[in-house]
């Protein structure tokens, strides 16, 4: 007879290694981006304006779902070190244009060490990272 699974039982939830996990490889960046003076949500910003500056702010929100009320403090101290600009959109006064600084733009060259040093930290394989991460984007459609 096959024993019933407790619903309720931690090791039977999914989110918990997700959230768990997701919890260990943000402080696995914790060494390098402390060199460069910036949060994990910061360098997450940093990677959407590398990518495309000068950006609405609701164009980064959507980019990271996150609320534009959770980026608002974060841009601040952004601006407060130098990293970013916010500027009222020309065309639409209720709009705030993001855009990187020339610090901001210079920190990109220093900050391609990044993805490489991560991936020595993943007791995974390339292909078992290609795999979850294909598995991820899956599920974050999905909901």
């Amino acid at each position: 007879m096959e024993k019933e699974i407790d619903p309720l039982k931690l090791e039977n939830q999914i989110c918990f290694p997700l959230y768990t996990a997701s919890r260990l490889l943000t402080q696995c960046y914790q060494p390098m981006l402390k060199k460069f003076g910036i949060t994990y949500p910061q360098y997450l910003v940093l990677l959407v304006l590398w990518e495309k500056d000068s950006v609405n702010l609701s164009y980064i929100a959507e980019k990271l779902f996150l609320q534009s009320n959770t980026l608002t403090p974060l841009l601040k101290r952004m601006e407060e070190q130098d990293l970013v600009k916010r500027v009222r959109s020309h065309t639409d006064e209720r709009s705030i244009v993001i855009t990187l600084t020339e610090k901001g733009r210079e920190m990109r060259q220093e900050a391609e060490q990044i993805p490489a040093y991560m991936a020595e930290q993943l007791p995974i394989t390339k292909e078992e990272a290609m795999q979850m991460y294909n598995t991820l984007y899956k599920m974050i459609e999905g909901l």
